[in-house]
């Protein structure tokens, strides 16, 4: 990329990466390092016309809440009732549209959360 002078690297981060929440102390800090590091590289990267995106979603359903529960199906799947998350799907369609965005145009950074949701800590049940 710096060779050819173009390119675009998107991370993926989290809301958690921009504000933390009670027991995510060592989460929401590898998340703040992917923050710091997309801005860093954006900095670094910018002589050479390499862009740089840090997508930052809110709640999303994957199976991250099972290897956060250890295995255990009925805590995870609790995680995800009462409100609508966002999918694997959304945020596919997210960095798509980031990707495709013109050579005169950089994206830095996107936060999307699922409706019911404010920020990392604030989220509303029920709301389907």
């Amino acid at each position: 990329m710096v060779k050819r002078k173009k390119g675009h690297i998107i991370n993926v981060g989290s809301i958690a990466g921009k504000q933390v929440y009670p027991g995510g102390g060592v989460y929401c800090a590898t998340k703040f390092a992917v923050d710091a590091l997309s801005q860093a590289m954006r900095i670094d990267l910018l002589p050479y016309g390499v862009k740089v995106t840090n997508v930052a979603p809110g709640a999303v359903e994957t199976e991250f809440s099972m290897v956060r529960f250890k295995g255990d199906k009925e805590k995870a799947d609790k995680v995800y009732q009462g409100y609508t998350p966002l999918t694997a799907e959304d945020i596919a369609d997210i960095v798509m549209y980031v990707a495709s965005q013109p050579a005169h145009e950089t994206i830095n950074e996107i936060v999307v959360t699922a409706t019911a949701q404010a920020n990392s800590h604030y989220l509303v049940r029920d709301s389907q």
